[in-house]
């Protein structure tokens, strides 16, 4: 900020001293201290408004954008009938990704001949033979 060195500090110093006295330096320095700290403040508090400021156009500007590029995937990509679509319910919807992402979250399958259909349960850390009862919900 003002690039001070100590040459310049003290000549400041020694003009102080004369020009208030040894007496009133101590109550002079404060009251300067207490300016300069209320000047700080103020800067930072009007610094920090602008960075708002900034802030606030940066992410309207990208708002406008984001609108602007969905709109144009929207012209490029409309909605069809089919997309519009909701499932009935809740197991309609998870039969639709059970179709889409077939064995997904699923039982495992044991074999892969298409006459055994049979399912086992997912390991759980457990032995097949443990009596446990299942954890809480």
């Amino acid at each position: 900020m003002l690039d001070l060195g100590a040459a310049e500090l003290l000549i400041i110093v020694v003009v102080a001293v004369i020009v208030i006295g040894p007496k009133d330096l101590p109550l002079a320095m404060r009251t300067a201290g207490r300016w300069m700290g209320k000047l700080r403040r103020v800067s930072s508090h009007f610094r920090s408004g602008i960075d708002t400021m900034i802030r606030e156009a940066e992410i309207e500007e990208m708002e406008q954008k984001w609108k602007a590029q969905n709109e144009a995937i929207m012209r490029e990509h409309p909605p069809t009938s089919e997309d519009m679509q909701a499932p009935v319910s809740a197991e309609a919807g998870v039969a639709q990704a059970d179709a889409q992402f077939p064995g997904a979250d699923g039982p495992r399958r044991t074999s892969s001949s298409e006459s055994d259909q049979s399912v086992q349960p997912e390991e759980t850390g457990r032995e097949a033979g443990s009596h446990l009862p299942p954890p809480p919900p």
